[in-house]
């Protein structure tokens, strides 16, 4: 970390002086364009259709949830994690760095030449594909340094990474989602260095990157095997920059109108991506930092579609935990300071968006949030003291946290059954097709280390949320096969057939959802979102079966092109997901 200290942050240190701990607007807006005193247009947030949906009564259990091993070695450990879509196989992939792993290339694939004047090379593979059924592994070869790296999915599948570390800062990377594709690299793609960066989905199905280490900027991504020579200076990054960093990886969430919210430190913008103009600053969120090294989690809450939807959709964005500005110092000290213990939540399209806070059960630092597939949101791994870094975290939160976004107020969180595991720096989660979590990595030391307080992590495990309960295992869904659509079209009216064995199944309580998988790292979950679909009606379709017809969402704002899973959920019960294109 930088250690000195900037004129910009002594600017903002005056600036941050005068914030109490209530929340409320800035009063002028050194982001805007023109004049600082502008004053914003209402913006509408009414449902159309029917004022406020409604929804059978979901089903009750005391159930805690349940973990169970997968894998007692990944071969690689999971810094990073995404779910590719239809083979249903998650890339894991750490840093080229260490020059070592738990599993060797195989062979005929040649070893990564480090050093060709001392012969020196690399035989380890780095990145390894896991069947999410059999647990079968698959190592793939990697030449740049993937680490602290970024990543989404194309239209089709194909995972772009991008960014990491030396010689990989500038590359991006190409996986299709097939059992014998290969990486491709382009070491130049990018304009800036991208180490600790964030990736967004565009409504056009296009990338933007934004921030990294000494890389106050962002820019956007070219069509593989071209090269970007332009970027756009963040005068958010630049103001939110402190001495211990804390705005690396900022939360970037693709609103329902096209625009992009981003989080960095404590304060947040609305940019627009067609002519990169902020038109609009967020209060500020007070109590911390919430960005890498401060690291607390976020997401986008999922989005309540209709069957005709009002011209301004809400949406709301989610931040939980982190820690105190100093604490990045304070653990380079052994002074491991206690997590912060909120979670707050913004209405992005509200006409006087104002951040609302409530406590979890406990305080928490580098937790993954992970929305499950019946719209709840789980908190899982991290610590309750310290921060991010190596070493710089204590306590581990072994007890995941369930967050109903549904529910009153106050009353929204439960505590779930605790792993064994210490899931600490460098975790991941993420949602799978049959409802579970995939659990991976921890690895809080430089290279590949066992006997220290927190060692280099290798087992994978899996945890089965309160819905997957035995006792509820009646009112779970099946999509029959050949039940939905492998391919929809925006705003075109679709029928997913599922098989329930229950009385009085209406389109109350029956629903559909669709899930875009995240790329996780550094607890932060790339294009992570939810939709929870309009349903016309759910009509009887002989024996148990029932036909659900859904509106597919209307927009790329709404739902950027590419690969979703599809969920039937019945009372908060969800089937098992199907994979689904929108084009």
């Amino acid at each position: 970390m930088r250690a000195s200290t900037r004129l910009i942050w002594t600017v903002t240190v005056l600036v941050l002086a005068a914030v109490s701990e209530a929340v409320f607007p800035l009063p002028s807006n050194p982001f805007l364009p023109g004049n600082h005193n502008r004053k914003l247009g209402k913006q509408g947030g009414g449902k159309k259709g029917g004022g406020r949906r409604r929804g059978g009564a979901e089903a009750q259990t005391n159930w805690p949830g349940k973990w169970e091993l997968f894998l007692p070695n990944s071969g690689v450990s999971a810094m990073h994690a995404i779910l590719m879509p239809v083979i249903n196989q998650v890339q894991f992939y750490d840093a080229t760095i260490w020059r070592i792993s738990q599993i060797k290339l195989p062979p005929g694939v040649p070893c990564h030449v480090v050093d060709p004047k001392i012969n020196k090379v690399d035989c380890w593979a780095h990145s390894v594909l896991v069947d999410i059924n059999t647990g079968v592994i698959k190592p793939l070869a990697l030449t740049t340094d993937t680490w602290c790296s970024s990543g989404g999915l194309t239209i089709n599948g194909t995972l772009v990474s991008t960014g990491g570390y030396g010689g990989g800062a500038n590359t991006a990377r190409y996986l299709a989602a097939c059992p014998t594709c290969v990486w491709i690299e382009y070491p130049q793609a990018l304009a800036a260095k991208r180490w600790y960066s964030t990736q967004a989905s565009l409504p056009d199905g296009k990338f933007f990157v934004i921030g990294g280490r000494d890389a106050l900027n962002y820019e956007y991504i070219p069509e593989e095997g071209q090269n970007n020579k332009k970027v756009y200076d963040s005068l958010l990054l630049k103001q939110t920059d402190d001495p211990d960093e804390n705005n690396l990886y900022p939360f970037v969430w693709l609103n329902t109108d096209g625009n992009l919210f981003i989080f960095a430190n404590n304060r947040s913008i609305l940019l627009n991506p067609k002519n990169n103009q902020v038109i609009k600053e967020f209060p500020q969120l007070p109590g911390g930092t919430r960005n890498y090294p401060g690291s607390g989690s976020s997401a986008l809450l999922p989005i309540q579609l209709y069957m005709n939807n009002a011209k301004v959709i809400p949406a709301d964005v989610l931040v939980c935990g982190g820690s105190k500005q100093d604490a990045y110092n304070r653990a380079g000290k052994k002074d491991f300071e206690p997590a912060l213990q909120d979670c707050a939540r913004l209405s992005i399209n509200s006409g006087k968006p104002r951040w609302k806070k409530e406590m979890m059960p406990t305080p928490r630092v580098m937790s993954d949030t992970v929305i499950l597939p019946n719209g709840d949101v789980i908190l899982v791994n991290g610590a309750k003291k310290g921060c991010s870094g190596w070493g710089y975290g204590k306590d581990p939160a072994f007890a995941p946290i369930l967050y109903k976004p549904r529910g009153k107020r106050g009353l929204r969180f439960k505590e779930l059954a605790p792993s064994g595991i210490p899931r600490m720096y460098h975790s991941i989660a993420i949602a799978l097709p049959d409802g579970k979590v995939l659990v991976g990595g921890s690895n809080t030391n430089d290279g590949y280390r066992y006997n220290v307080e927190f060692p280099t992590e290798l087992r994978v495990e899996k945890f089965s949320p309160p819905y997957l309960d035995p006792a509820l295992a009646n009112m779970r869904p099946k999509i029959v096969n050949n039940g939905a659509p492998k391919q929809i079209k925006y705003g075109k009216v679709f029928k997913v057939k599922v098989e329930l064995n229950q009385k009085e199944v209406t389109k109350d309580n029956l629903k559909a959802h669709m899930l875009a998988p995240s790329f996780t790292t550094h607890s932060i979950s790339m294009n992570m979102r939810m939709l929870l679909l309009g349903v016309a009606s759910v009509n009887p379709s002989g024996g148990n079966c029932f036909e659900i017809q859904a509106a597919a969402p209307p927009n790329g704002n709404i739902a950027p092109p590419g690969y979703y899973l599809i969920f039937a959920v019945y009372k908060g019960v969800p089937s098992v997901g199907e994979w689904i294109q929108i084009v």
